[in-house]
């Protein structure tokens, strides 16, 4: 069964240019436009506000050379029937061709829409990171996904992907008994819905020169391949 909120998102490629730091983000429809500040602020009403941080904190370890001229930042659910179609049809070629060769740096933020599995399974990933293996079981969840709030990422299976992976049983134990990541979830599922995000995977390419594409859904690579291709041109 495919979760209504996976569907969402629906096909669909955005570019906007940020000038100097940050100037508005533009998502050409009809909701309200986003605005970019310096620095976040709080305010009482009106439009969310799209920093810097948005994009690029409350996320995954940077995978790749930290000093790529590309950054792609995907927002997915473990439990999403089009992130785990993405993971498998498009991410390793994006991988190989850009993220290897130095091109590409990669951030993977939660927005966790489908279930309290997809909670568990992004507090796991990020209590993997603790020992330096969040993108290893972040590839373990997406080749263990066999659909949406059926079970499979549930406690004891995510205890044993800990051990397939190699760690240490006891520290990932504590970590998720103690909930210490939840803060980090919550942040990104805010950014999620501070940029207007209804499904998943939504991602956002930020060029050398700050213009950021939007590309809604499990586009297929040559989607990525020509934006990537364009930023890196200039």
């Amino acid at each position: 069964m495919i979760h209504v909120q996976s569907l969402a998102i629906g096909a669909g490629i955005v570019s906007v240019v940020i000038i100097g730091a940050f100037l508005a983000f533009d998502m050409f429809n009809d909701e309200q436009e986003l605005t970019i500040e310096p620095t976040p602020i709080i305010q009482e009403s009106g439009p969310a506000k799209v920093t810097a941080v948005t994009f690029m904190e409350n996320g995954s370890p940077i995978l790749g050379d930290p000093n790529a001229p590309i950054t792609l930042i995907e927002f997915g659910d473990y439990q999403c029937f089009f992130c785990n179609k993405f993971f498998h049809e498009t991410e390793d070629d994006i991988f190989k061709n850009y993220v290897e060769t130095g091109k590409v740096k990669v951030i993977f933020k939660d927005y966790t829409i489908i279930g309290a599995d997809s909670v568990a399974a992004a507090h796991a990933a990020h209590c993997a990171d603790d020992q330096g293996k969040f993108w290893e079981y972040h590839d373990t969840l997406y080749d263990h996904w066999t659909g949406e709030n059926n079970g499979w990422a549930s406690s004891e299976n995510l205890l044993q992907f800990a051990v397939d992976i190699g760690l240490n049983i006891d520290e990932f134990s504590n970590c998720m008994l103690d909930s210490k990541h939840t803060p980090i979830i919550v942040n990104s599922n805010q950014d999620a819905k501070d940029l207007g995000l209804t499904g998943t995977p939504a991602f956002f390419i930020i060029g050398p020169d700050n213009k950021v594409t939007k590309i809604g859904g499990a586009q297929p690579y040559d989607v990525f391949e020509r934006i990537f291709n364009s930023e890196l041109e200039k």
